[in-house]
């Protein structure tokens, strides 16, 4: 297909539409919808992993779309009822399938990278750390959009009615709705008895990946390359869709997608754990002297290192021999509703941890003292506040010599609630004798590690005697 021919195409069919609706409805949607994407270190401007996971997550609703609008496009010589005059002009049907095809491939790729590219100068203004490890997880992405809009032409040719398109896309919608709430999640139990979901290799042959919630979190080689089978064996389909003449002929076609799926399921990972993979050369350690970050938050650590040794210091000040030796950055990836595994020789942190996130300058030591005294121990992908963050508070307190709501704690009511909590057991504290004090400290950190008890009940006297 030469310059002309395309420039021809894109004037007579609705392809440049297509990629317009694509473009403009995802950015709309990123826009102006408050969601995940914006917060934390796994925002969709902030990394490049998280730019590609987060527009591949849009697919959730763009595929189907894209499969409605090439539907609608296979309709174009019916309603124009020129059907039978192509099929007697000596131009091979090929020809005529691959340009129509070609257009419309070529601007909802060209709108998916436009996408991509909107995110991607952002991200270049946020971050230090440039690798090509995500460029995978948007290739497939976009091959996703055409071979849907292929596949969709396909059926358009070979179904010709006008509830085609609404069908096919909403068809795909419920697939992909399908993937990720029932069909394509396997109930599972954590060693803490706490019943979640995960995602089986069935879930893998949708466009759409799982929301972001860890920048080192990636996809592995193994689905890319079973994502890959099943989309060429998906355009495939599509393309001899197009081609086909005879009801004998359409029924062979399907054969590319059946065995691409087929093949698919064989080669992608049966493992969630080798489905969503931690990025090595991300969570690669950059340190100064014992405070370490990943080679991802490397533009942190100027900023970290100062008050990180400052934390180490003062904690070995307050705890003697037992205080930890090293501050870094937790690179863990553990399936949500387990328990959190921490070191007592390292203060383990996460930079989207409130309070080290609302943290700046001695605001930081004091929650670095906090998380290294009190890790927490709410399950992975769960959310709440209560025991740990009050003995984070009195013990941060208790190696400082003074009592203040940790950073993240702005509010007032927050403030009055911690207040009112700790300020008895802060007393209570204060008023034993140093060994008796270093005793319940101990017992407390004893608890928050191994996430066995509540450390600010230990705190408290409840579990100490």
């Amino acid at each position: 297909m030469n310059v002309r021919v395309l420039h021809i195409e894109l004037r007579r069919s609705g392809a440049p539409w297509a990629g317009a609706v694509v473009l403009t409805s995802a950015l709309a949607f990123l826009y102006l919808v408050d969601a995940a994407w914006w917060w934390g270190t796994t925002a969709w401007t902030a990394q490049w992993t998280p730019l590609a996971m987060w527009t591949r997550s849009l697919l959730f609703y763009l595929w189907p779309l894209a499969v409605g609008l090439g539907a609608l496009q296979g309709l174009r010589d019916h309603r124009s009822k020129m059907s039978e005059l192509l099929t007697s002009t000596p131009r091979p049907a090929w020809h005529r399938a691959a340009t129509l095809a070609g257009t419309t491939a070529i601007t909802l790729a060209s709108a998916f990278a436009l996408l991509v590219l909107v995110g991607a100068v952002q991200v270049l203004a946020n971050t230090g750390y440039t690798h090509l490890g995500w460029l995978p997880i948007s290739l497939v992405g976009a091959l996703f959009l055409v071979s849907g809009a292929v596949l969709g032409m396909g059926a358009g040719r070979a179904l010709p009615s006008a509830l085609t398109p609404p069908a096919l896309a909403m068809s795909a919608f419920v697939f992909t709705a399908l993937m990720h709430m029932s069909l394509g999640r396997t109930e599972t139990t954590t060693a803490t008895g706490i019943a979640t979901t995960e995602p089986n290799r069935v879930s893998l042959l949708s466009p759409a990946v799982q929301e972001v919630h860890d920048v080192l979190v990636t996809l592995s080689a193994s689905v890319h390359v079973g994502q890959t089978i099943w989309l060429l064996g998906m355009a495939a389909t599509g393309f001899a869709l197009l081609v086909a003449a005879t009801p004998r002929a359409r029924l062979i076609a399907l054969t590319p997608v059946l065995a691409g799926a087929l093949i698919a399921l064989l080669v992608l990972p049966s493992d969630p754990r080798r489905m969503y993979v931690v990025d090595e050369a991300a969570a690669e350690l950059v340190c100064d002297g014992p405070v370490c970050v990943t080679k991802t938050h490397q533009a942190r650590l100027a900023d970290l290192a100062g008050p990180g040794k400052e934390a180490l210091r003062l904690l070995h000040g307050a705890l003697g021999g037992r205080a930890p030796v090293s501050v870094r950055e937790n690179t863990a990836v553990l399936p949500e509703g387990s328990m959190p595994q921490w070191s007592r020789e390292t203060v383990l942190f996460d930079f989207d941890d409130g309070v080290i996130a609302a943290a700046k300058g001695e605001e930081l030591t004091r929650a670095l003292i906090a998380k290294g005294m009190v890790p927490g121990c709410t399950p992975v992908g769960w959310s709440g506040f209560g025991g740990d963050e009050y003995a984070q508070t009195v013990a941060a307190g208790w190696a400082l010599g003074d009592l203040r709501p940790l950073p993240g704690m702005e509010s007032a009511g927050v403030r009055r609630e911690v207040d009112a909590a700790t300020r008895p057991v802060w007393k209570e504290l204060k008023a034993l004798e140093r060994a008796e004090q270093l005793s319940r400290i101990n017992a407390m950190r004893a608890a928050a590690l191994s996430c066995e008890g509540d450390p600010f009940d230990v705190l408290s006297g409840g579990a100490s005697r």
